[in-house]
């Protein structure tokens, strides 16, 4: 019997140290090493104070900023009370916050989908182009800036593809929004 217990636990030893410990330390080193900013949480610092991080919604509802997709996660926007509603398409509920957020959206035409609807993290930064595009009227007029301003900025703001066929172009809102305190007024 101690042949088959102690083969077992020093194999169960070297494999907790393999798999628990070594193979973790060496990603991790190697994350810092390769990718240091998002290995570090891609916080995003100005003039020494950490002011977010692009991987994670903040809320702005001023006039003058671009708006977030909305949250779900507790209070809005909270990292610790991620998750989704889990609401179907056909529920009252969805159905009725949906309506009200198009009705406070503010945007004539069709609204789209991603300013009405949280994301499965409620904490998403990116919004679609299409999304951005819409909120321009609403942020130049706030601002008292030309549209074609704002529109350049949305464009230049706009991520692509990664490698050209993964995933789709996007918007980060939190970025965009700091650029745009760069444009002035």
């Amino acid at each position: 019997m101690s042949n088959l217990i102690r083969p077992a636990l020093v194999l169960t030893f070297v494999m907790t140290l393999l798999t628990g410990l070594a193979y973790p330390l060496a990603m991790t080193g190697l994350a810092q090493a390769v990718f240091p900013a998002q290995a570090a949480g891609s916080l995003i610092d100005r003039e020494g104070t950490v002011i977010g991080s692009s991987l994670i919604a903040q809320g702005f509802s001023e006039p003058g900023y671009f708006h977030p997709r909305p949250s779900l996660a507790g209070e809005g926007y909270d990292a610790a009370l991620s998750g989704a509603s889990n609401l179907g398409v056909t529920s009252g509920a969805l159905i009725e916050a949906v309506g009200a957020r198009v009705a406070a959206a503010g945007i004539e035409g069709a609204v789209p989908v991603d300013l009405v609807t949280a994301s499965g993290s409620g904490l998403d930064p990116h919004v679609s182009p299409a999304a951005a595009r819409a909120q321009i009227p609403r942020v130049a007029q706030a601002r008292g800036l030309p549209e074609q301003t704002v529109r350049a900025l949305v464009q230049s703001r706009t991520e692509q593809r990664i490698l050209g066929f993964i995933g789709e172009p996007r918007v980060n809102v939190l970025l965009l929004n700091l650029a745009l305190d760069q444009t002035k007024p």
